[in-house]
């Protein structure tokens, strides 16, 4: 083993994180990552077998280091009980992964109903802010730590997503959200940044609902050889969580405000 690898399995040890849309995806990819190490987790998401699963599956590579937490990140108070709750269990909290998220319903506007737009909206960017307020006391008395937030290609550099207004205009808030509190909270050693992935394989499309209204305002893009040009399918959650334990790690000790795109060229074309 290289030394780098040992520092690698090492560089979490001591460390709390907290993450949200842990239960599947790149919530759970990251918390497997960070896990491995060195790091405890704390796993909030519905409590369901999908979460109570990845608790386990932690456990078992670090007994202990693992809980699952039933969150409904656009709940104040169950985003504050379960801060709260990890930060006694745990001891702290250094890292903050506010990834909880949906695609919401995609319809034309004039088709998309009120509260399909709140829902889309609690979910992904009050979710963001509750996640970030509920936890940035916690990172204040540990003298510094990480936020790092899932944000999309969409709506911030690409806008193709037809139907996908309400989950766009989401991601392109948290993105001056993480600007704004990077400088808001750069004086407690405190940095923030925003992740935009593109296509990756995860199952936020299963509770995806599109309008019988949608093909109208669709715009036939077609890329016969694949939309990221990088790779020849979707990106894996294990890319974006790399990009996750970096910026969760001191070695992106200097990096804070940042929005940084991973996804394969895809919104190149």
């Amino acid at each position: 083993m290289t030394s780098n690898q040992t520092t690698n399995r090492e560089r979490f040890r001591g460390k709390t994180a907290i993450i949200t849309g842990a239960g599947s995806g790149i919530g759970k990819a990251a918390a497997v990552k960070l896990a491995n190490e060195g790091a405890q987790v704390a796993l909030f998401d519905l409590l369901d077998e999908r979460t109570e699963q990845a608790a386990r599956e932690i456990n078992a590579i670090r007994e202990g280091a693992a809980r699952a937490y039933d969150v409904d990140v656009a709940d104040p108070k169950r985003v504050e009980q379960a801060v709260r709750e990890a930060v006694e269990h745990f001891g702290g909290v250094d890292v903050v992964f506010a990834n909880a998220g949906i695609n919401g319903k995609l319809a034309p506007v004039e088709d998309l109903s009120f509260e399909d737009w709140e829902k889309t909206l609690s979910i992904n960017l009050t979710g963001t802010f509750l996640t970030v307020k509920y936890t940035v006391p916690y990172l204040k008395q540990r003298g510094g730590g990480s936020i790092i937030i899932t944000s999309s290609i969409n709506g911030n550099d690409t806008f193709s997503g037809f139907g996908m207004s309400a989950y766009s205009t989401t991601k392109a808030g948290q993105v001056a959200f993480a600007k704004m509190l990077a400088l808001e909270l750069a004086q407690f050693k405190i940095r923030v940044n925003a992740i935009s992935p593109g296509a990756i394989s995860t199952n936020i499309d299963a509770s995806t609902e599109k309008s019988k209204e949608l093909q109208e305002i669709v715009i036939p893009v077609k890329y016969p050889e694949g939309s990221q040009p990088l790779s020849d399918g979707p990106g894996q959650p294990e890319n974006v969580a790399d990009l996750v334990a970096f910026l969760g790690s001191d070695e992106a000790i200097h990096i804070t405000g940042a929005r940084i795109v991973i996804d394969g060229a895809e919104s190149l074309l």
